[in-house]
């Protein structure tokens, strides 16, 4: 059976799981052992590919199955091959999923050099007790979403002495039939009511992480947006704009969420964050339907969390730079982060965890991956055409390029406030940018055109490196202008950062006004 799956799977915080199953159970519930085996080449091509192949004894019969990530954070496409029952497992096949898309897919991936096949050898295994449940979720959004609780374990022995093991405890709600907003819906209602939060790990994702004892992943960057070829209208640019900002977001909140307190995945969950906001302000005009794109509701707990990491990060990361420049500079010694007497009596800060846990901000994930995967309305107002949208995005990049040559003009006798919306504004302007560079490259000279887009954004960097230290600067002058009331010797790095003050507004002035010079790809010949 070829389907696309589309599910939410969120992890269970420990005291939550007996509520989740108490609640589960107030409908009728299956209860289901799964025993799955995961296979890969020897060199993980597969995982590589973001594709899992596995064979699944579910209950007495035995299901054959391979999926690879879709085109957003909701969408898997899968194949599923029922083998009967039987007491011993079936060899595993590739060549069962043969003559669909995932299976042709599958087939290339394994295709040797010497025209054979590549051997896949068995990597994790899992021991899974799943309880499921089908809910219907009633209104205009109706929807059949199977609700599946798996608690179990996820174990790791290719090639290993000793097993190792990993606990598994998640929720996993799938649409069967209906309006993708009705799972949306019902993610959103679990969600808060038991304190779950989003994870993008694949049981097979932790299988390998096993294998290869790793803890700490590497951080998920930007990557470009991802347009249809059939639909450019502005409803469709604001989906794939939303999900590519997801695609940077989700992995590393999942993470941090999960208890990473990588500084990497903080700072680029923030990244990510700042770019989704940059979309919120400057791509809403694309569809006149604001109940679609809820900006102005989705934008508040993401400036708490964006806000909230920064107090964590920024401070520890500029006390960094700044402390080796002090030390050359003859600076005495002092912890500028270092609490007083009446810090130690407060409350315990919040940690990562705590901040990409929030039921608000959980709120707003779960919104914006149900705005990805949402199919057009056949009422409404419609989006801007593709060729009105392209031309509000050549106006509103028009509109923050003149605004940043502006600032430049005036920079220095900007106040500090203006200058640090200047620095805004111009972040504004460079995400702006990467999120248009491809359509523009597409219809208006290809190579050309995509090459004259990173002309321009590099172009941008000067001015963006100048107003970054420029900024990291004031933000440790505050810090030791603070610390010098309780310790004296900070008032030395509180006169060195005031002293470079003004050579460092001109460096940004004279950046900025050099963005005047910079040719826009936007524009039309």
């Amino acid at each position: 059976m070829n389907t696309m799956e589309i599910e939410f799977k969120f992890c269970i915080p420990a005291g939550r799981l007996k509520a989740v199953e108490a609640a589960l159970r107030r409908g009728a519930v299956v209860r289901t052992r799964l025993q799955a085996r995961y296979f890969d080449t020897a060199d993980q091509r597969l995982v590589a590919d973001g594709m899992v192949l596995r064979l699944r004894k579910e209950g007495r019969r035995w299901v054959q199955t391979v999926k690879v990530a879709g085109d957003n954070a909701l969408h898997r496409l899968e194949h599923n091959v029922d083998l009967g029952t039987g007491a011993a497992a079936p060899a595993i096949d590739p060549a069962r999923h043969a003559g669909t898309p995932v299976g042709e897919r599958l087939a290339r991936l394994l295709q040797a050099t010497d025209g054979g096949a590549v051997p896949l050898v068995e990597r994790q295994s899992t021991d899974i007790v799943r309880l499921t449940r089908d809910l219907r979720v009633s209104g205009p959004a109706g929807a059949v979403v199977e609700m599946a609780l798996d608690v179990g374990k996820v174990v790791a022995h290719a090639g290993t002495p000793a097993q190792r093991a990993s606990p598994v405890c998640e929720l996993e709600l799938e649409l069967k039939s209906g309006d993708v907003q009705g799972l949306v819906a019902l993610a959103r209602r679990w969600s808060q009511q038991h304190g779950l939060w989003f994870s993008t790990v694949s049981k097979a994702e932790r299988g390998m992480r096993l294998l290869a004892e790793q803890e700490t992943v590497p951080a998920v960057k930007a990557e470009a947006p991802r347009f249809s070829a059939h639909s450019r209208d502005g409803r469709a640019l604001q989906q794939a704009v939303v999900a590519s900002c997801l695609d940077q977001m989700l992995p590393n909140a999942s993470e941090i969420a999960a208890g990473s307190t990588d500084e990497e995945q903080i700072h680029q969950l923030r990244i990510g964050i700042r770019r989704l906001r940059t979309a919120l302000r400057e791509l809403a005009g694309l569809d006149a339907d604001t109940s679609r794109f809820d900006a102005a509701g989705w934008e508040p707990p993401l400036v708490d969390a964006f806000r909230a990491l920064g107090e964590l990060r920024d401070r520890e990361q500029v006390v960094k730079l700044a402390q080796p420049r002090l030390r050359e500079a003859g600076a005495p010694e002092v912890d500028p982060l270092a609490g007083d007497a009446s810090d130690a009596a407060a409350a315990p800060a919040l940690t990562p965890g705590d901040i990409v846990r929030a039921a608000a901000f959980q709120d707003v994930l779960v919104s914006l991956i149900g705005f990805t995967a949402a199919t057009p309305p056949s009422t409404g107002s419609a989006p801007l055409a593709a060729d009105e949208a392209r031309q509000q995005l050549r106006e509103r990049l028009q509109r923050l390029h003149k605004q940043a040559v502006r600032d430049g003009e005036r920079f220095e006798s900007l106040a500090t406030e203006h200058q640090h919306r200047a620095r805004k504004r111009l972040k504004r302007l460079r995400y702006l940018a990467e999120f248009a560079a491809p359509l523009f490259a597409e219809a208006d000279g290809g190579k050309k055109k995509k090459d004259a887009a990173g002309r321009y954004l590099k172009a941008l960097r000067p001015a963006q490196d100048a107003l970054g230290a420029f900024n990291d600067e004031a933000v440790a002058l505050a810090l030791y202008r603070e610390v010098a009331v309780r310790d004296p010797r900070a008032w030395f790095a509180v006169g060195w950062f005031s002293a470079r003050r003004a050579a460092g507004a001109t460096a940004c002035r004279e950046a900025l006004e050099r963005i005047g010079e910079a040719p826009r790809f936007w524009k039309k010949k």
